[in-house]
């Protein structure tokens, strides 16, 4: 390293290039920040997670409805039949009063519940829990079209760069394949370099051709992803350096505790086992009485509820509280508080699982962020030593002191090594986009 300083700025400086037939003008290129900004208004994932959000939301209105007190009017007409009373027996001759021969009736009745065990107030909480819990959840899905976005970007980064790297490539061998050809013809090589080189040149080109239809699928997959018409011109920049420090931006210890307090996955556990204690709150309030106050009025035509009956009509009404308790919840909440309490107990050892699960994820994540660094390191220190193997070569052939295929090899392993290069640097991208993914922090 210390031997090729001048070169390895050189060929970092080289290796992000803007190509010309790929890149365009700043303004006018897609950065990884702005996708991620139209998709979060136009995904359709995104725009399905937030109905849910807004859904959660209205439940929470219905569960206050609750507390309003129940007020109905009614209304009735209808025709009477006989008002027979059989004051000596049901086989004895009735009695027929004289009784209008339709009848109607209008009026309201009004239910205020006093106290019912809180279950109403405490159903709002858990409407308000279940509102939070579908909030983070928008949040997790946020965050993993954004994960998704990134894979999907960074993929088409890496088959620009590809197609970047071929093109210099086909165009160098057809230089080289012109300057044997002389060769050739003035009779210093044989007919086999000739034909070995366009082998390869053809292997080039059909290379590229692959990797431009890889392009075109990739951008297909980001405009899907965004919310765009899959056709839409999609160009992102592929000059862009990758931070070979991003490796070292935090700790181990410090990703673990973030996760363990911000991401979604363990908030949802969390909202699960609040819900859960709720519910067990509710199962043991079927135990308390209901008390309520209650009001009701109508006027009745004609008046055949109280003696002496009458044809004209008549109004009565009540107002007062009342109190019932089910006896029989004595005996049958008692499964029913047992089950909530073992959905409860379910929720904290998902909890428990969910955070161990956290954990490995952020080891792993971890491991292949450092990985990733080090393999860009080492990735450069190749191109470095195989750019230097592959002029060596080529002067050495060109003084047919080596044989082609040592050229041609050489220029692979070369081409190979830029390959293993941007991949690398693309690795490390996604591997830290997803620690962030993971901690809560994307």
């Amino acid at each position: 390293m210390k031997q090729y300083p001048f070169l390895i700025i050189a060929l970092i400086g080289n290796l992000f290039l803007t190509n010309a037939s790929f890149a365009q003008a700043p303004d006018s290129t897609w950065t990884l920040e702005k996708i991620w900004d139209l998709a979060a208004k136009q995904n359709r994932q995104l725009h399905l997670a937030d109905l849910s959000v807004q859904e959660s939301r209205t439940n929470i209105q219905e569960a206050r409805d609750k507390l309003l007190p129940d007020l109905a009017v009614s209304g009735n007409y209808a025709l009477n039949s006989k008002f027979l009373i059989y004051d000596n027996g049901l086989f004895s001759k009735p009695q027929d009063v004289p009784v209008s021969s339709y009848g109607y009736g209008f009026g309201y009745n009004l239910d205020f519940n006093i106290y019912n065990g809180g279950r109403d107030k405490r159903n709002i909480h858990i409407k308000q829990e279940e509102q939070q819990r579908k909030q983070v959840e928008f949040e997790l899905q946020h965050d993993n079209i954004k994960f998704a976005i990134a894979m999907v970007y960074y993929e088409l980064y890496k088959y620009l760069r590809y197609h970047e790297f071929l093109q210099t490539e086909i165009k160098t061998e057809k230089q080289q394949l012109s300057s044997i050809q002389s060769l050739h013809k003035n009779g210093v090589v044989l007919k086999s370099d000739v034909l070995r080189t366009s082998v390869k040149l053809s292997q080039l080109e059909l290379s590229l051709s692959d990797v431009e239809k890889k392009v075109v699928l990739a951008k297909q997959r980001l405009n899907i992803l965004v919310g765009r018409n899959e056709t839409e011109p999609l160009e992102i920049p592929i000059q862009e350096i990758v931070n070979l420090e991003a490796g070292n931006r935090a700790a181990y210890a410090s990703y673990q505790a973030e996760a363990l307090s911000q991401s979604p996955e363990f908030k949802i556990t969390q909202s699960d086992i609040k819900i859960s204690e709720l519910q067990i709150k509710q199962a043991k309030s079927t135990l308390q009485p209901k008390i309520s106050l209650y009001s009701h009025y109508n006027y009745t035509y004609p008046q055949v509820s109280f003696y002496p009956y009458s044809n004209d009509p008549w109004g009565y009404g009540q107002t007062g509280i009342k109190m019932q308790f089910a006896l029989d919840n004595l005996y049958k909440s008692k499964h029913t508080i047992a089950h909530a309490r073992n959905l409860s107990e379910q929720q904290k050892e998902k909890a428990n699982i969910k955070k161990d699960e956290i954990s490995v994820r952020v080891k792993e994540a971890y491991l292949q962020q450092q990985q990733a660094l080090e393999s860009v390191t080492t990735a450069t220190d190749n191109i470095i030593q195989t750019t230097e193997t592959v002029r060596v070569i080529r002067n050495s052939y060109l003084n047919q002191e080596s044989l082609l295929t040592d050229l041609l090899d050489a220029e692979n392993i070369l081409l190979e090594s830029k390959f293993n290069l941007t991949q690398a640097q693309v690795n490390l991208k996604l591997s830290h986009i997803k620690l962030l993914l993971i901690t809560g922090a994307l």
